[in-house]
């Protein structure tokens, strides 16, 4: 997939940037075995910095999950700037069909502001809840559950607040969230690609679901940084970027979180703040980072499950790191930049080893009793030799290709899917790599026994089951088991 460069290219030094600091922080992350999918580094809107672990790739566009919330923000702002909407537009009167008999006084009191800020009363995330009492409609489900806190006083990380934004925007303007910011941010930008995941109905997630690549997600904190400039065209008003990227609220430790110091910064309109700048975040380390006092930005694409684990690093890696170069005039500055550009070149995941083995094959029955199996229980896991690889087939409709020593990409479901195999001994083992997520699938067929394992990497927050993520679009809804 050719990938469009979206900002101009220099090296560290060029910009005042050390490339130490970016090869400390590589180092910091290997040795914290971070598991992360790519990383691009921005200094004075130039990329001094970039990388992709293969199989994951530059044009290749990655599921942000809630890192989506700062897109749908934007979106706000403009139908805000356009006169269409308002911070004191109520829920109720902008969407008044989703409103639920008997509504609580505080519930109809509910704005834009509220929902921006995730300030609506709810002590703990509604969306598992609100699904739970009106599975066809989101929006009626969030006014349903009760608020026991007053309404701009209390901070919960509220999903749902996200998705009735987005149901207010397309209504004030008569455009899907997806069409609208393709026309007014990612086509102006230079961004054709953007994906979205979507619920049953159709309608973007909005608080989930866009994928971007990485150097797309750096743009956007570019744009961020540059007060909604692109170029010479404005895209976003500055008044909305200031406001959205500043703190409307405090917030806290929640529950079932790891302690993250940048957690406790404060909350913006669908935007953290750190404890240097601010950020859109998704689950499993999908950043961007933006620090003015810097004039940097950090995108991340990752498979973790501490937040702090990158930011940690990037405060201490690569914060030190900037105007180094110029304060230290360090010798041999042009031999650090290459001896870094190579070794971001070189960053990879290995294939599984072990041998072909060619002329074997085995069927097996899946074993999903460790829990969030991949697969079904009693599934029929089949390993057929084919071209220096193998046909996985996986139940009656799904068959994956899987290389020996590279990757082999296939789309069986229609979303890509990139796979590596081996044999070790008598067991097969292959990565499947869902290549547009952050999730891998580890497949171990014991051909003794006749049975597979299918175990995720992080399991998906839309549900455990493979098929369902390698349909294209994605459309499902939160589990709420």
């Amino acid at each position: 997939m050719p990938s469009q460069r979206l900002l101009p290219r220099s090296a560290p030094a060029a910009s005042g940037m050390s490339s130490r600091s970016i090869s400390a922080l590589l180092d910091r992350l290997d040795a914290g075995s971070v598991e992360c999918h790519s990383l691009m580094v921005v200094r004075h809107g130039h990329v001094v910095a970039e990388g992709w672990w293969a199989p994951y790739s530059a044009g290749r566009p990655h599921l942000l999950y809630s890192l989506t919330k700062s897109f749908t923000s934007i979106a706000v702002g403009l139908a805000i700037a356009d006169g269409l909407l308002s911070l004191d537009d109520r829920v109720v009167d902008v969407l008044p069909e989703h409103v639920p008999a008997g509504l609580s006084e505080q519930g109809r009191r509910l704005t834009v502001h509220h929902l921006l800020s995730m300030t609506s009363g709810h002590r703990t995330d509604s969306l598992e809840a609100a699904w739970r009492l009106e599975p066809g409609d989101l929006v009626k489900g969030f006014l349903r559950v009760p608020f026991p806190e007053a309404e701009g006083t209390w901070h919960a990380y509220d999903n749902a607040t996200t998705f009735v934004l987005a149901r207010m925007v397309e209504r004030v303007t008569g455009r899907g969230l997806p069409e609208l910011l393709d026309e007014r941010l990612f086509l102006p930008m230079g961004v054709d690609h953007a994906e979205w995941d979507r619920v049953a109905s159709g309608a973007a997630f909005g608080f989930h679901g866009l994928h971007l690549t990485t150097e797309a997600v750096a743009a956007f904190g570019e744009l961020l940084l540059r007060g909604g400039l692109w170029g010479d065209r404005r895209l976003v008003p500055r008044e909305w970027v200031e406001l959205a990227t500043r703190r409307h609220i405090g917030t806290r430790q929640v529950e079932g979180w790891s302690d993250n110091p940048d957690a406790l910064c404060g909350y913006g309109y669908q935007f953290w703040m750190s404890r240097h700048g601010y950020r859109g975040e998704g689950a499993f380390g999908q950043l961007c980072v933006v620090v003015p006092s810097h004039d940097l930005v950090v995108a991340v694409t990752a498979a973790v499950t501490q937040g702090e684990a990158i930011l940690g690093p990037i405060w201490e890696c690569l914060l030190p790191g900037v105007d180094q170069a110029a304060r230290d005039e360090l010798p041999g500055s042009t031999g650090d930049d290459e001896i870094l550009a190579e070794r971001l070149r070189r960053l990879s995941f290995a294939p599984v080893p072990g041998s072909a083995d060619p002329e074997r094959s085995v069927t097996a029955r899946l074993d999903a009793s460790a829990g969030d199996s991949a697969l079904p229980g009693g599934t029929t896991v089949a390993v057929d030799p084919v071209d220096g690889g193998w046909i996985l087939r996986l139940g009656p409709s799904l068959d994956v290709e899987a290389g020996h020593g590279e990757w082999r990409e296939s789309a069986p479901l229609g979303r890509p899917v990139v796979a590596a195999g081996a044999w070790q001994g008598g067991t097969f083992v292959a990565d499947l790599y869902v290549i547009t997520t952050p999730h891998r699938v580890r497949l171990v067929v014991d051909a003794d026994a006749g049975t597979a394992l299918a175990t995720w990497n992080v399991v998906p927050l839309t549900g455990p089951d493979l098929a369902v993520h390698l349909r294209s679009p994605l459309m499902t809804r939160p589990d709420v088991a």
